[in-house]
């Protein structure tokens, strides 16, 4: 299947800039700890009720003026209209650092500057990092008012992290520089696409390249218990010279450096109306043959220097408005179900989204991180040479 999408943002684009986090090497966590209503510190609180409800909590939030977040592209799934709905709704400072940061800079920004007042509040992070970083005791439970309505396999029952929104791994292209664009995995084999396809990143780092490899994995006789059949793909075509191990991005779809991309169908599908007017005539399939869907996940820092905003944000992305401000960048929201029950989807933005012939499933805990560590292992080795 090819479709032809608009989306009103594409990652890592030179859209307006957020502001970012100062960068000196230290900076103390501030001294004005928020406090729910019953004076207990913002940081422990576990719910809306901790608060004495969500007034409550946008005053606390509001007193502390500020949402320090990291790896948020302005242009990445409609992150720019939520960023500024949140600023523009609450009078909160929103400060992005590294916005084309992968998840593994989201964690070791929180490791490396614990007790900082330039730690990152929040998180965003591919699910199978949002793992890692729960089992390193880095995330704070925290369950917005909606986490009844998210499904069962999208949330860790203690709520330290929480899928929001995702999609399914496609294949982007570049119709006038290729003359027939592939659609399944079996066809990027083919020897017309040497040196022309590529990753959004490197698999053991970026949550959207993990993606690609599984979904590699399952188009060649793979499983969610056998990511090793993805690293064999990824071996061949290396071998045959059609990867290309420069990393996709918007600017390098622009300049024709990665004419055939693996991402996500979210992401893919808004580079068709980003670069029309550029002469970019870009096609988005989502392979018959690897249909592997992944949500991304959201994270309060276990010892965020703003608790309350940390909170008040995530209450923000769950919120009808939030979720279908991610509708709006052809991201699948965690409540699509719930909303559409309550009548409160965006059923616009939802018939816009490329279709899929199955409805997602997912890969448990144990079977990511036996991935990650087949990946880790062998990913180098796979693409060298």
């Amino acid at each position: 299947m090819t479709v032809s999408l608009p989306r009103t943002a594409v990652r890592g684009g030179a859209l307006a800039a957020v502001a970012a986090l100062a960068l000196s090497a230290c900076g103390a966590a501030p001294d004005n700890a928020s406090a729910t209503a019953d004076g207990k510190s913002a940081a422990t609180a576990t719910s809306l009720a901790d608060f004495g409800g969500l007034a409550a909590l946008v005053k606390a939030a509001k007193k502390e003026g500020t949402l320090n977040a990291i790896a948020l592209p302005r242009d990445w799934a409609n992150y720019g209209a939520l960023i500024d709905g949140f600023q523009k709704k609450y009078g909160i400072k929103v400060a992005v650092e590294n916005p084309d940061g992968t998840s593994q800079d989201e964690i070791n920004a929180v490791t490396s500057r614990k007790g900082q007042g330039r730690a990152p509040d929040v998180l965003d992070l591919g699910s199978s990092f949002a793992l890692s970083a729960a089992q390193q005791g880095l995330l704070a439970p925290y369950k917005v008012a909606a986490f009844a309505d998210i499904p069962a396999q999208q949330k860790d029952p203690r709520g330290r992290w929480y899928n929001d929104y995702g999609g399914y791994i496609s294949i982007g292209c570049d119709a006038k520089r290729v003359t027939a664009c592939p659609t399944t995995f079996k066809d990027l084999l083919e020897p017309q696409y040497k040196g022309q396809v590529a990753l959004n990143g490197n698999p053991t780092k970026s949550g959207s390249a993990f993606g690609g490899v599984w979904a590699a994995a399952l188009a060649n006789g793979g499983s969610f218990d056998d990511i090793q059949p993805g690293l064999d793909f990824f071996a061949k075509l290396k071998k045959s010279g059609n990867y290309t191990p420069v990393e996709s991005t918007p600017a390098t779809v622009e300049k024709g450096e990665t004419p055939i991309s693996i991402d996500w169908d979210y992401l893919n599908a808004g580079y068709a109306d980003e670069f029309t007017s550029k002469g970019v005539e870009w096609k988005v399939s989502v392979p018959s043959d690897g249909q592997f869907s992944q949500y991304y996940s959201q994270a309060v820092n276990k010892d965020a220097p703003h608790p309350a905003a940390a909170r008040l944000w995530q209450e923000y992305l769950f919120s009808a408005d939030g979720q279908n401000l991610w509708l709006k960048g052809y991201a699948r929201p965690a409540l699509m179900t719930a909303m559409e029950k309550a009548g409160t989807l965006d059923k616009t933005a939802a018939a816009k989204l490329p279709e899929v012939s199955k409805s997602p499933s997912f890969p448990t805990e144990a079977q990511q991180d036996q991935a990650k560590t087949v990946l880790g292992q062998g990913w180098a080795k796979a693409v060298s040479g």
